[in-house]
C-alpha cells in the first residue's frame, strides 16, 4: 500500500466463499419470489407497481450476501459483524419505503397490503441472501395466498370512520 491507496485485486470481483451458482440461485430466488408478489399488486391496480418489490428484494439479498462474504473474510478475531443489526437496519429502512404506499382517501386508509408486501419483499431478499431459499419460497407463497384469498373480503368490506355501525370499541 503506498500513499494511503488500497490495492484492489481480482478476487474483489467474485465471491470468495460462495460459488457463483449459489449466488445466482439466491439472487434469482429473491427476484422471482418478490416479483410474483409485486405482479399480484400491480395486476390488481394497487398503488405500487411491481418494480419496487423486485428492487427491494434484490438489494436486501445483495446486502445479506455481502454480510455472509464479509463475515467469512474477516480474519481478524477482534472484528465481528452482527447480522441481526444489519438485518434490522435493512428492515427499518424498508419500513419507511412501505409507509409511502399508504394513503388516505376520505375516511379510508388504503395501501396497507402493499406496504406490508413491500416490507415482506425485503424479508424475502434477506432470507434469500442468507441462503434459506426454502423459507423465502414458503414466505412468498403464504403472502401470495393471503393477498389472493383475502381479495374478496378487502374488495367488499372497507371499514370507514363514518360507518354508523362502527363504535369507539371497534377502533
Amino acid at each position: 500500500m503506498s500513499g494511503g491507496l488500497v490495492k484492489m485485486d481480482a478476487a474483489q470481483f467474485s465471491p470468495l466463499h460462495l460459488a457463483w451458482a449459489d449466488v445466482a440461485a439466491r439472487i434469482g430466488a429473491a427476484l422471482l419470489l418478490s416479483l410474483a408478489i409485486g405482479l399480484e399488486r400491480y395486476l390488481h391496480k394497487k398503488p405500487v407497481d411491481f418494480r419496487p418489490f423486485a428492487i427491494i428484494a434484490l438489494a436486501s439479498a445483495s446486502l445479506s450476501l455481502s454480510i455472509v462474504e464479509f463475515a467469512r473474510s474477516a480474519a481478524d478475531g477482534s472484528f465481528s459483524i452482527d447480522p441481526a443489526k444489519v438485518m434490522s437496519g435493512i428492515m427499518t429502512g424498508i419500513g419507511f419505503l412501505g409507509a409511502g404506499a399508504l394513503f388516505r382517501q376520505d375516511d379510508v386508509v388504503q395501501g396497507a397490503g402493499s406496504a406490508a408486501s413491500i416490507w415482506a419483499a425485503g424479508a424475502i431478499g434477506i432470507v434469500c441472501g442468507l441462503g434459506q431459499l426454502w423459507l423465502a419460497a414458503v414466505l412468498a407463497a403464504a403472502i401470495l395466498l393471503l393477498l389472493i384469498a383475502g381479495r374478496p373480503f378487502t374488495d367488499r368490506w372497507t371499514i370507514r370512520a363514518s360507518d354508523p355501525e362502527k363504535t369507539d370499541d371497534d377502533a
